[in-house]
C-alpha cells in the first residue's frame, strides 16, 4: 500500500516541542469553522486587573467609530510613573481574524508600557465571519486615525505613533501602514509584525510544510481566510489592507521589525515581504527562528527561543522610538 507523501520539514526546538502537547489543548492545530465557538472561549483572555495593578499600569476604556460608524472599543494603557507626551503604539490582537480580544497576548507588550514609558492602545476589531473584510482592517484604520487626533488628550507624542500586531494582528499592522501611505493618513515611525499573517493564497512551500501539527497550520489558515473573504479568497479582487503580501509596491513604509519562526506555515511569506521591503530601498530587520513554531512567544514564554525573541522585539521598539 503507498505511503502518503510527508514534505520534510525543519524540526521544533526540544524545549519548545515538550510545550506543544499542553498548548494543544488550548489551541488545537487545524481550526475548523466548527472549532470557532470553541477558540472564542478558550483564546479569550483571562481577566487583567491583577496584572495592571502589579504592574503599575493605569487603563482607560474608550469607544469612537469603526467601519461605518458604528462604535468599538479599546483599551488605552498607561504606566502610573510615565509623565509627559508619550511614545505611541496602536495593537492589534492575534486570532486568525476570528477570535481573540483587546487583550489577547497583551502580556508581551506590557514591557513597552512599563519599562519604554509607552501609551499602548489596542483595540476590540470586529471579527470575522459576522463581520468580513474590510471590518478588521477600517476599524483598526479608524483607531490609527482617532488615536492621531485625540494626542493631546491622550499624552502621546503625534511623532512617534508605531503600529504592532501578532499573527492575524501583525497583518492588520502591515496593511495599517499600507493604508496609512496610501491614503495620506498619520505618520508612522514603525511597524511591529510578529509572524504575521499576509497572504490568503496559501502557495508557499512553508504552508505546505506544516499541515496538521504545531500551532496554525494550512487549514487554519484556509478557515480563517475564508471567514474574513469567503469567496474573494486567492482571486484578484483581494486588498493589501487585509492581504498586505498583495501589495505591489513596498516604498515608503516605515521602518518594520518582522520575526516569525522556522519551523511553521507563515516563514516563507515574512520573508518575502521583509525582501520586498529591501527591494523597494526600505528598512526591515528580519528574525527567523530556528526550531520555533507559530507565536511560541505567546505559549511558551519562558523558553530560551521565546525568551529571545521578545527580548529582541523589545531592543528593537526601544531603539526606534528613541528620539
Amino acid at each position: 500500500m503507498p505511503t502518503e507523501h510527508v514534505l520534510p520539514r525543519p524540526g521544533f526546538d526540544p524545549e519548545l516541542k515538550a510545550g506543544l502537547a499542553v498548548v494543544g489543548g488550548m489551541f488545537p492545530p487545524t481550526v475548523t469553522p466548527e472549532l470557532v465557538e470553541f477558540m472564542r472561549a478558550s483564546y479569550a483572555a483571562p481577566p487583567m486587573g491583577d496584572v495592571f495593578a502589579a504592574r503599575r499600569i493605569d487603563v482607560r476604556e474608550v469607544s469612537f467609530p469603526g467601519h461605518g460608524g458604528d462604535e468599538i472599543s479599546a483599551a488605552v494603557l498607561r504606566s502610573a510613573d510615565a509623565d509627559g507626551p508619550r511614545p505611541a503604539v496602536l495593537y492589534a490582537h492575534s486570532g486568525g481574524l476570528m477570535f481573540g480580544d483587546k487583550f489577547s497576548g497583551l502580556d508581551l507588550c506590557l514591557d513597552w508600557v512599563t519599562d519604554l514609558g509607552v501609551v499602548l492602545v489596542t483595540v476590540d476589531y470586529r471579527l470575522a465571519p459576522e463581520h468580513p473584510d474590510p471590518y478588521a482592517r477600517e476599524d483598526m484604520y479608524a483607531a490609527l486615525e482617532w488615536l492621531a487626533q485625540n494626542t493631546d488628550d491622550l499624552g502621546v507624542r503625534g511623532d512617534r505613533l508605531l503600529v504592532a500586531g501578532a499573527s492575524a494582528g501583525g497583518g492588520l499592522a502591515a496593511g495599517l501602514a499600507l493604508a496609512a501611505r496610501d491614503r495620506g493618513g498619520p505618520r508612522l515611525c514603525g511597524q511591529v509584525l510578529d509572524y504575521p499573517m499576509l497572504d490568503d493564497r496559501g502557495t508557499t512551500p512553508s504552508t505546505d510544510q506544516f499541515d496538521g501539527v504545531g500551532v496554525w497550520d494550512r487549514v487554519s489558515n484556509e478557515t480563517g481566510w475564508q471567514a474574513v473573504l469567503g469567496d474573494r479568497r486567492g482571486g484578484p479582487e483581494v486588498s493589501p489592507f487585509i492581504a498586505p503580501a498583495r501589495a505591489s509596491e513596498l516604498s515608503g513604509l516605515p521602518p518594520a521589525f518582522i520575526d516569525v519562526g522556522a519551523a511553521e506555515i507563515f516563514r516563507d511569506e515574512a520573508i518575502a515581504y521583509a525582501n520586498g521591503i529591501w527591494g523597494a530601498g526600505g528598512d526591515a530587520e528580519l528574525h527567523v527562528w530556528s526550531g520555533a513554531f507559530h507565536a511560541c512567544d505567546i505559549f511558551a514564554p519562558h523558553t530560551s527561543v521565546g525568551r529571545s525573541m521578545i527580548s529582541t522585539r523589545n531592543r528593537w521598539v526601544e531603539k526606534i522610538l528613541a528620539d
